[in-house]
Order: structure tokens, then C-alpha cells, then sequence
């Protein structure tokens, strides 16, 4: 075999590799009763008062979730980004859905404003609309909202492609979705590795820590064959696609940074193929090879719906 002959042969096998280990095979499966309590129970603690017995470094951990969602906001301007999309777009007076509400630090952005949040202890916050909701299954009539948005909440949910299925039914024909997930979470997020020092781990914990940046490279490289892949599917089929994902093993016991609590990872390219599949209009997204480098974490969707 010629040196050509061998350098493609390895190169089909290190994509045939990298395919095998990052392709997004997951997709929704039925939540059990006991997976559904376990979550409302985690998100209810989160907002809780101090007004109950706590468990030993429980109140701490409350806390810690807290004050980091709170400076991820800050740090990332969250609220001025809202602000300045909506000022551009013209949506100040149109009826909005904030998706995952939590303490509703959104609430005052648009005027029309309805809060859904899983958790009955965040209600306290808010001195607009709120309603107690599973995003995978909202008491909202179809073609209600202008607008919705859902920030750093769609990693956190287990069924996230019935989650964006009611969103889209809420949504009125021409509608825009801002959806802003953290997408690309990985497994050691759940257990620190990102931001604990190697001396917390055993020697397998170093080693695991010590690939992290090997990891994000061969995630980043499988992209170039998956995407050109799913896309395929999509036009071969011309049917809607289904949401392919992978499931992670989310850290409800110690909070040691963002979505160390995420239960999937999100593919930004995956999320607007989706909406396209349907008919949507995706107004910030990349095409082709550009799509590899897309560095706009937000995905904007105008909503079409087939007309009766």
C-alpha cells in the first residue's frame, strides 16, 4: 500500500473513531415517576427559604447553585442581551414566554411577561405572571406566545426535544425563539474535573482531568463528519428529524460549578437542524463548513407553521 494509500486508511479509521465516541445517538425517553420527583425536589430546594430543617451542608449547597447561576448571568450580561435583542427587534409590547424562569431575574424586560418554572418555591419571586410547569408539557393553549425564550435551562431538561416541541406549539406562527442552552456540556462537569485541582483525584482522576483538552479537540474534529451526516439524513428523508443528544449523569449532591447538574449535551448545528427540518427559519446560523466554527451561543428561530 502506497503512503497515500495508508495516511486515508488511518484517516477513515480515526473518523470512524471519533464518530463512534461523539455521535449524538440519544433521543427522549419516558420519564418514571421517581426521576420526576427527584428533579422538582432538587429545583424546589434551590430557590427554598431557610424556613425548613436543612440537612448538614444542605443550606450551603443551596447557596453555592444560587450565587453561581447569579454570576454566570452577570458575567455573560444576560439581562442586556435580552434587552438589546428585543429593543432591536421591536418585541417590547409583543406576549412572552420565559422558559425555565427560576427567580425571574427576566421578568421586567417585555411588559407582557409569563414566568414557567418546575419549582412551586420560586414563585416568591415575582410580581408578574408565574406558573408553576414542566417545559416537556406546558399548561399553555398552542399558538399562544410572540415570543420565548429559555436561558441555561434545556441542558437540565431530560426529555429536551419534547421540551422544544412545546415550545414550538405555544409558539404562534412567526413567532421568535431565543433559546440560549450551555451547549457541548460534558461528563466531568458533573464531578468538578474542570475545576478542582488534581489533588483532589486519585490517579484515574488525574488522568481524566489531565485529557480534558484533548477531549474538547477530538469533540470539536467529530463535528466535521457528523454534521455532513445529519444533514444528509434530513434531505434524503425530507421528513422532520428527531433531536439526537447524549445523556449525562447529572451531580445533585454537590454543586461544584454550571451544569454540574445538566442531565444532556446539546449540539447548537443539531437544535437548528431540527427547527429547519420543520420548516423554521433559523435568523443567526451558520451554513456549510461555517457552521463548524460558530461562535454565536444563542439560536434565534422564527417560527413557520403549515397554514390550514
Amino acid at each position: 500500500m502506497s503512503v497515500l494509500g495508508r495516511i486515508v486508511v488511518i484517516a477513515l479509521v480515526a473518523c470512524s473513531l471519533l464518530l463512534a465516541k461523539f455521535f449524538p445517538y440519544d433521543s427522549d425517553t419516558p420519564l418514571s415517576a421517581e426521576e420526576m420527583a427527584k428533579e422538582r425536589k432538587y429545583y424546589a430546594r434551590a430557590f427554598n427559604q431557610h424556613d425548613r430543617e436543612l440537612n448538614p451542608g444542605e443550606s450551603e449547597e443551596e447557596e453555592r447553585y444560587v450565587k453561581i447561576g447569579e454570576m454566570v448571568a452577570q458575567a455573560y450580561h444576560i439581562k442586556e442581551q435580552i434587552q438589546e435583542f428585543i429593543a432591536k427587534s421591536g418585541l417590547g409590547a409583543k406576549r412572552a414566554l420565559d422558559v425555565g424562569s427560576g427567580r425571574g431575574y427576566l421578568q421586567d424586560v417585555v411588559d407582557d411577561y409569563t414566568g414557567l418554572d418546575i419549582s412551586p418555591t420560586a414563585e416568591r419571586f415575582y410580581h408578574k405572571k408565574f406558573i408553576l410547569g414542566s417545559a416537556t408539557s406546558m399548561p399553555f393553549g398552542s399558538d399562544t406566545f410572540d415570543l420565548v425564550w429559555s436561558i441555561d435551562v434545556l441542558e437540565h431538561i431530560p426529555n429536551p426535544e419534547q421540551a422544544l416541541k412545546e415550545i414550538r406549539r405555544v409558539a404562534k406562527d412567526g413567532a421568535i425563539l431565543y433559546l440560549s442552552p450551555a451547549w457541548d456540556c460534558q461528563p466531568y462537569l458533573a464531578d468538578g474535573y474542570n475545576v478542582r485541582p488534581y489533588s483532589d483525584f486519585d490517579l484515574g482522576g488525574k488522568l481524566t482531568k489531565f485529557m480534558i483538552p484533548a477531549r474538547v479537540t477530538a469533540h470539536v474534529l467529530s463535528r466535521m463528519a457528523i454534521y455532513p451526516v445529519r444533514f444528509a439524513e434530513w434531505k434524503w428523508t425530507g421528513q422532520p428529524i428527531s433531536l439526537h443528544y447524549h445523556r449525562l449523569e447529572p451531580n445533585y449532591k454537590t454543586y461544584w460549578g454550571p451544569d454540574a447538574d445538566a442531565v444532556n449535551s446539546l449540539d447548537r448545528y443539531e437544535a437548528a437542524l431540527w427547527f429547519r427540518s420543520r420548516g423554521d427559519e433559523c435568523l443567526n446560523c451558520e451554513s456549510g463548513v461555517d457552521a463548524l466554527s460558530q461562535t454565536d451561543g444563542r439560536l434565534i428561530v422564527r417560527v413557520h407553521k403549515p397554514r390550514s
